[in-house]
């Protein structure tokens, strides 16, 4: 939990200034693009993200995958800001901070990022009912899903977003009666 809020804590300043440098330079699309991606890359690669993160790789064998393996896939702004993460030793916040400036950026255009784990896969007709009922809860123009599959749900699904935490799952729902029970019981 301290690790999370010392990564939200670095991640947000460089988020904010990738951010403003994105619409100074009206960059913002190909930014935004390239966030997705990476943090795409970063959430299918974890070889490459044990590799970013490792104190004991040198920042020059950093930028030399980077320059290998990230840089031809975004822009040359996008890659400049990698090589400054990585000479303040903050690259292995680099997942943190995609994951801040895609927030930021969803925040500027009202559309939302909303966390979703399920006990199964959400079939496309659910997702789009869900979608529909969170764009009106939220009022956003638009609603991004982002889904994991947590069979130790045991049924339904956990919704995160910004300051809500929204739990229709079987163990939720449980683990709230036997609270309930337990006051009971007490009187």
């Amino acid at each position: 939990m301290a690790n999370d809020i010392l990564s939200a804590k670095i991640a947000t300043p460089y988020a904010n200034a990738l951010l403003d440098l994105a619409k100074s330079q009206g960059l913002i699309h190909a930014m935004t693009s390239d966030m997705n991606n990476l943090r795409e890359l970063l959430e299918t690669t974890p070889d490459l993200v044990g590799y970013l993160n490792n104190p004991v790789v040198t920042p020059s064998a950093k930028k030399e995958i980077i320059k290998k393996i990230i840089a031809p896939q975004v822009s040359k702004e996008t890659s400049q800001f990698l090589m400054i993460l990585t000479d303040r030793s903050r690259i292995q916040y680099l997942q943190e901070i995609a994951t801040c400036y895609l927030e930021l950026v969803y925040e500027l255009a009202n559309i939302k990022i909303v966390e979703v784990s399920s006990a199964s896969k959400l079939t496309d007709s659910q997702q789009d009912l869900l979608i529909e009922k969170l764009e009106k809860m939220t009022n956003a123009r638009e609603v991004k899903l982002v889904i994991t599959v947590d069979p130790n749900l045991l049924g339904g699904f956990l919704i995160k977003t910004n300051s809500q935490v929204i739990d229709l799952t079987v163990k939720g729902q449980l683990s709230q009666l036997a609270g309930h029970l337990d006051t009971v019981l007490d009187i």
